[in-house]
């Protein structure tokens, strides 16, 4: 490898670090179980994802992304309207191809996690009862029976990477399974939440928007806890609880 001016680093925490060293992103795993699923959905998705340059465990090697990622949670998104359809469009390639080995979680063991998250925010104070008590009654509306499609499962609009109106491609693949399909709508429009149309308009069929939200009440509930335990800040301007707060 070349000479570079410096090695970034992009997130690090205990579970695993990525560094960005020229154009080169080196993704190192505690678990090397989660780079196997990686590797396995990059290779599967009907998408554009990262170039697989090497891997020595525990590292893996992913060329760069053109581009820059579609936004980020608790600031205002600069990417088109074009650039957030063409998303939609890509996430709807990926929920139409066949199914990836891996089985995602029963609605049983999200219900369970999602009880146990919430008692945790209430004992510890993190949340007022009452948003705690208001979001848990949303998020209830995804727990229902779904027909299972190739889901990426951290859609975050960081991990969706776009130049000018085009789909450059879709990096963290650890979380893929067979899942929801409004979970991974709903993950990628967290905290921006006015370009679910746009999104939807790509993605090109109707969806149950209470569903969405549920997700959004959902996935915001079950991850204060881990974004606290590893350096995140969830009360960040319009991040996490923020999201819940606007359900009250």
């Amino acid at each position: 490898m070349a000479d570079v001016e410096e090695v970034e680093v992009v997130v690090a925490h205990q579970a695993r670090a990525t560094l960005r060293v020229g154009e080169v992103f080196l993704k190192i795993d505690a678990d090397q179980a989660n780079t196997d699923v990686e590797v396995e959905a990059m290779a599967l998705a009907p998408i554009p994802t990262p170039e697989v340059l090497w891997r020595n465990p525990p590292v893996l090697a992913l060329a760069a992304l053109p581009g820059s990622a579609l936004g980020r949670l608790g600031e205002p998104s600069t990417a088109s309207s074009a650039a957030w359809a063409a998303a939609g469009a890509a996430v709807r390639l990926l929920h139409d191809a066949p199914l990836p080995p891996r089985p995602g979680r029963s609605v049983e063991e999200i219900g369970a996690e999602l009880d146990a998250e919430c008692a945790w925010l209430l004992t510890n104070g993190v949340l007022p009862a009452d948003v705690v008590t208001r979001n848990r009654a949303v998020a209830g509306a995804a727990l229902r029976p779904w027909t299972p499609v190739f889901t990426h499962g951290d859609l975050q609009i960081t991990h969706v990477f776009v130049h000018g109106d085009v789909i450059t491609g879709v990096i963290d693949w650890s979380e893929a399974a067979q899942g929801d399909a409004l979970y991974d709508l709903a993950t990628l429009t967290l905290g921006h939440e006015e370009r679910l149309g746009d999104v939807l308009s790509g993605y090109g069929t109707d969806v149950d928007l209470d569903v969405i939200r549920a997700w959004w009440s959902l996935r915001s509930l079950r991850g204060i806890r881990w974004l606290v335990e590893h350096g995140f800040d969830p009360a960040a301007p319009g991040c996490e609880i923020d999201v819940l707060r606007s359900r009250m």
